[in-house]
């Protein structure tokens, strides 16, 4: 059986990240099935919501692991976080610590005033978007049917509204929406989050990163808004409580 708990893995955005997996699958469970994951293709692409591993599991193991070398805790792992329907009393529990919570998201259902209410509880939200327009939705998050661009927009713009913690937008540049930087500024614009995360996958990927120049080109976009970068920030060193569960989230890094 998988642990729940991993990590800490090391973030450029985050530093010493905690990690709590409440999707916890040998096989990626995810509502998308986007064409860069670290982890491969999504095997069960998903909507449905429910218990994927129990709260008292995740109390538990949060309670019992060594806590001291992270910086915060983050909800992340196999799959999309808010498949758990019980991410929000999850979020309540890991707050108990005393370490910043975040959620990473792929935003796929903040358009449900329920999910939106669970994340409400989080610290730091980071939120995905990866394109201005369906047709590239389709082509880089192959979201499961059902899911529009649409949908996306709206509840971002909805969480936004509403949350009170740190709300920040993780955009994923490859050559697929290299050439659709403006747009995408122009939501966040529109968005106005307390951080935008421009990112490339340098970690092992199905797909090539963006160098450092079109990655600063992509930047010049962004100037007017808050930002931070994948080349411009350092992770920090880290040293995983588990070696092989921190792996089976990070297939290919080396720590």
């Amino acid at each position: 059986m998988m642990k729940i708990v991993y990590g800490p893995v090391p973030s450029w955005r985050f530093g010493k990240s905690l990690g709590v997996d409440p999707i916890c699958s040998l096989k990626k469970i995810c509502s998308f099935d986007c064409v860069y994951c670290q982890l491969g293709k999504t095997r069960d692409r998903t909507m449905e919501r429910k218990e994927y591993v129990e709260f008292e599991r995740v109390c538990k193991e949060l309670g019992d692991v060594d806590k001291s070398t992270a910086d915060v805790i983050t909800f992340s792992g196999t799959g999309e976080p808010t498949l758990n329907q019980k991410i929000g009393d999850m979020i309540l529990y890991a707050g108990k610590f005393g370490f910043p919570v975040v959620v990473l998201t792929n935003s796929s259902l903040l358009h449900l005033k329920a999910v939106r209410n669970e994340l409400g509880r989080a610290d730091i939200v980071s939120a995905k978007l990866d394109a201005p327009n369906e047709r590239l939705f389709h082509k880089i998050n192959k979201p499961v049917e059902g899911i529009r661009f649409e949908d996306i927009v709206d509840g971002l713009r909805d969480f936004r509204k509403e949350f009170r913690g740190k709300f920040a937008l993780q955009m994923m540049f490859i050559k697929e929406n290299q050439e659709a930087a403006v747009e995408m500024a122009e939501i966040a614009r529109e968005l106005k989050p307390d951080e935008v995360q421009i990112d490339t996958p340098l970690r092992p990927s199905p797909v090539a990163p963006l160098s450092k120049d079109e990655i600063d080109q992509i930047e010049d976009s962004f100037k007017d808004l808050p930002l931070i970068s994948v080349y411009k920030k350092r992770k920090p060193h880290v040293v995983p409580l588990d070696i092989r569960e921190t792996a089976a989230r990070r297939p290919g890094e080396k720590f």
